[in-house]
């Protein structure tokens, strides 16, 4: 019979088989999982070194960007810095634009103080013989001395110039106001000092073509001294602003002659009566040329006029010929032109309304012979400007007028005329800036009728400028 062996020899095997220690096999154990540790920790460090190393690479080039991006912005700084400083190197325009025009505002604030003193007399209060030297309203005779003092800022100037793009070509104008000549109601001194404005230049230019009023193309204004004084060297200077059709062509390097036709207005006065009339009655224009030349030495001017003389009382007219001729000129006398001397002497034969502000008659009516009686004056004026100190200059003028009547006309009959007048000022002016002026000065005029009746004003004069 045959029995099963095999649990009796699997006891057998095993108890022939070695014995294994249950610590070993433990400490196997700890080593299996430290060793899958280590390389859990090994793997976990080079993920680590991989991410630093990318982080490394990131901020290497987050830092040659932001280099980049530093010499980028100062590159375009410093072009920024350059255009601004090329935009402020040029020079700036000035004013503003109302549609295609563009429109300057300019002039000045200016106020006068004068203490006065009249050998014969006394000018009316708040007239122009006060606010500036008038030769022909200095009193003559034997009245008492007068002294008085006047403040006034009627000389203020305000002035717009116009520039409007039409097809390609500029059309220029110019709108010149002040307070000091206006007609009509007149503030008072007691209270407000109110006062009318008044047109000085209003014109349009269009190349070589001026339209409007001007000064005249007879008038020489280069001539005409820095003075606190509203003209300067009245009795020797042209001097009129009226309106003309004038034509300028440059004909060489500097070199410019200028043509016009003004208007015409004749200022007369009646054999007996020195008063001046202006009769209307004028039927053709003046005509005026002036060849004005500048150099690096200095200006020149020479100017002719051409001009009736008429007047027509109650249809009973009477008319004349009168002609000028006037020359002028500035020299500098350093390169700064802060120096010079300037002159201009004239010659009007019944041309009295356009020299010395029409200190003597275009012509004389006589009513006996219905005859216009002419009038020649020579005038002169001369003037010196120099620089003394950054911002100080001193200025010194004289000016004369001699007036000379047709015999036709009896000495009783012009003796109340004027006959001559002069006058010599000096001033000290300071600019303690650029746009403001401070001067004072001292005149010494007289004024000579044809009787040799005669009479002198003196006169110290602060004025304040600031001009914008």
């Amino acid at each position: 019979m045959k029995h099963n062996n095999r649990p009796l020899i699997g006891a057998l095997l095993a108890a022939s088989c070695p014995v294994v220690p249950q610590a070993a096999v433990a400490a196997t154990d700890r080593e299996a999982q430290l060793e899958a540790r280590l390389e859990r920790l090994e793997a976990e460090m080079r993920l680590l070194r991989a991410d630093l190393a990318s982080a490394r690479q990131e901020q290497a080039e987050s830092a040659a960007q932001a280099q980049a991006a530093i010499a980028a912005a100062t590159a375009k700084s410093e072009e920024a810095t350059a255009k601004v400083a090329a935009i402020e190197s040029r020079p700036q325009g000035d004013g503003f634009k109302s549609g295609d025009t563009t429109i300057k505002l300019g002039g000045y604030i200016k106020m006068v103080a004068s203490a006065s003193r009249f050998s014969d007399g006394e000018v009316a209060t708040n007239s122009l013989g006060r606010d500036f030297y008038l030769p022909q309203v200095i009193p003559t005779g034997s009245g008492t001395a007068q002294k008085v003092e006047d403040f006034t800022a009627k000389q203020s100037r305000f002035w717009l110039n116009l520039d409007t793009a039409v097809g390609g070509q500029s059309v220029k104008g110019l709108v010149e106001v002040d307070f000091q000549t206006a007609p009509g109601t007149q503030g008072s001194q007691r209270t407000t000092n109110g006062y009318n404005l008044a047109l000085r230049r209003a014109w349009m230019k269009v190349g070589r073509l001026t339209i409007g009023q001007d000064w005249s193309s007879f008038q020489y204004t280069g001539a005409l001294p820095e003075s606190t004084d509203f003209v300067g060297a009245t009795e020797g200077t042209v001097f009129v602003r009226q309106p003309l059709i004038r034509y300028s062509m440059p004909l060489a390097q500097g070199l410019t002659v200028h043509a016009s036709i003004e208007e015409p207005e004749s200022g007369t006065a009646t054999a007996g009566s020195p008063a001046l009339m202006e009769n209307g009655d004028d039927r053709l224009p003046d005509f005026a040329a002036r060849l004005a030349y500048t150099g690096k030495i200095g200006e020149g001017s020479l100017a002719v006029l051409a001009r009736q003389v008429r007047v027509d009382n109650a249809g009973v007219a009477a008319d004349t010929f009168g002609w000028g001729v006037s020359a002028g000129g500035k020299i500098w006398l350093n390169e700064k032109k802060t120096s010079d001397v300037r002159a201009m002497v004239t010659y009007g034969h019944n041309a009295s309304r356009y020299i010395g502000l029409n200190f003597a008659p275009d012509a004389v009516y006589d009513p006996a012979t219905n005859q216009l009686e002419s009038v020649n004056v020579i005038a002169a004026l001369a003037a010196a400007r120099i620089a003394i100190a950054p911002g100080w200059r001193v200025n010194v003028m004289g000016s004369y007028q001699r007036v000379d009547y047709a015999d036709a006309l009896g000495t009783l009959a012009i003796a109340s005329y004027n006959k001559q007048a002069w006058s010599a000022a000096a001033n000290l002016f300071y600019s303690p800036v650029k746009n403001v002026d401070l001067g004072i000065e001292y005149r010494h005029g007289e004024r000579e009728l044809v009787s040799g009746a005669d009479g002198a004003l003196d006169r110290i004069e602060f004025a304040a400028k600031y001009s914008f």
